[in-house]
């Protein structure tokens, strides 16, 4: 055993390509933007959870892929996704985060739209009649969205497969603990990583790095025999966790969690378990609160993160404060979990950027058990094919070896 040289430190792993991404994939300015036009402009996201547009007209705007979009609740309560421009000029429409609005007013030429994307009013429409264009040609772009278990995906590609074929399954075992009680949004957190945002996303598909949290350590590892961990791949990229316990009274001040509130539906306080979707949406389930991650690129190293925070509506207050509590001990901006996780993503992207670091190793395999990388190797065969390039030589054109 020795160190290496520059030589033998550059060169690729002798490991199967599957098992090993380069350090490119995370730099490259050309990859980052084939990212946001292949992945995020062509499949299925996660936008927001219904419970976020209680009311008629309540809307909430975000950025994905490149554009600013909003969803909004109609009068008839379905909600719907637009992109967020006014069909006249190109005005951005709302500017705020969130509100309420029966009518969609643009504040440049005060042209109107309702809650279902038509224009409902043009100022001094007369000088149109010779030319154009009439009202109602002038709705504005809607977006495919689609609702499950409460959780509401958009999709820029009006082509594409529907999102049931998209999720292949993948939220099948989420969906009674999302759906059997009506749930809202308690905590939402947004912050901008100085990382790449496959580097956020690969820390909640890498089981592995468990080591890492010392309450992990100590409520989670020895919970239950490695060889009972199982694992899920689904199509599309991808990968969910079978049914993961923690015990909470190995960690100082988590004993008895879980026996002041009631446990989530089909779950048992002491139950974990997490979904990785394809591109960049995480659902984690940790027995009495959820969480939900997206993270959106910014650029090759920034990624804009925001985090959901969920409980049951309508509970008492007793309970939702003992939930809050159970969410933040893990997940909250302080808890125990995220900053560890958000230092982690920093510091291999500070690494990678300037060429540090040239690869990264995807190679535990334990067949489905443990803290095997195989959501890690499938998601990285599925940004392969989906960017016609090769994650181990991203130069070279996708070649499926497995």
């Amino acid at each position: 055993m020795s160190a290496r040289d520059d030589h033998s430190w550059g060169a690729p792993p002798k490991l199967p390509a599957s098992h090993f991404v380069s350090g490119t994939v995370y730099t490259d300015p050309d990859i980052c933007a084939e990212e946001v036009r292949e992945l995020f402009g062509k499949l299925w996201r996660f936008a927001c959870h219904e419970s976020e547009l209680p009311k008629a007209f309540d809307y909430r705007v975000f950025d994905h892929a490149g554009h600013s979009l909003f969803c909004i609740r109609g009068a008839d309560n379905r909600i719907r996704t637009f992109v967020n421009v006014c069909s006249h000029r190109g005005a951005k429409l709302l500017s705020q985060p969130r509100g309420n609005a029966e009518t969609i007013t643009c504040f440049y030429h005060r042209w109107t739209y309702d809650a279902e994307g038509g224009c409902t009013g043009i100022p001094r429409p007369a000088g149109y009649r010779g030319t154009g264009p009439s009202r109602q040609a002038m709705g504005l772009r809607e977006v495919r969205t689609e609702i499950k278990a409460g959780l509401v995906f958009i999709n820029l590609d009006d082509d594409s497969a529907s999102l049931e074929t998209f999720l292949d399954g993948a939220l099948d075992s989420f969906e009674e603990a999302l759906s059997g009680v009506p749930l809202e949004v308690f905590h939402y957190n947004r912050a901008e990583l100085n990382a790449n945002w496959k580097a956020w996303h690969e820390t909640n598909m890498d089981m592995y790095h468990e080591n890492m949290h010392v309450v992990l350590r100590k409520t989670q590892l020895n919970a239950m025999p490695m060889e009972d961990r199982t694992m899920a791949l689904f199509s599309n990229g991808h990968g969910a966790s079978g049914e993961l316990k923690a015990e909470y009274a190995g960690y100082a001040g988590f004993a008895g969690r879980g026996d002041d509130v009631p446990p989530l539906p089909g779950l048992k306080s002491t139950d974990f378990r997490f979904v990785d979707l394809f591109p960049s949406t995480t659902i984690l389930l940790r027995g009495t609160a959820v969480r939900i991650d997206t993270a959106t690129p910014l650029g090759p190293d920034k990624t804009l993160l925001e985090m959901r925070g969920l409980g049951v509506k309508g509970e008492p207050m007793e309970h939702r404060r003992t939930r809050i509590k159970h969410h933040n001990q893990y997940w909250g901006p302080f808890g125990r979990n995220v900053p560890e996780d958000t230092f982690a993503a920093e510091a291999c992207a500070a690494s990678f950027s300037k060429g540090a670091a040239r690869y990264q190793i995807i190679a535990r395999d334990e067949n489905l058990t443990g803290q095997d990388d195989a959501i890690l190797r499938a998601f990285y065969a599925e940004w392969g094919r989906r960017l016609n390039r090769q994650p181990s030589a991203p130069e070279l054109d996708w070649v499926d070896d497995g």
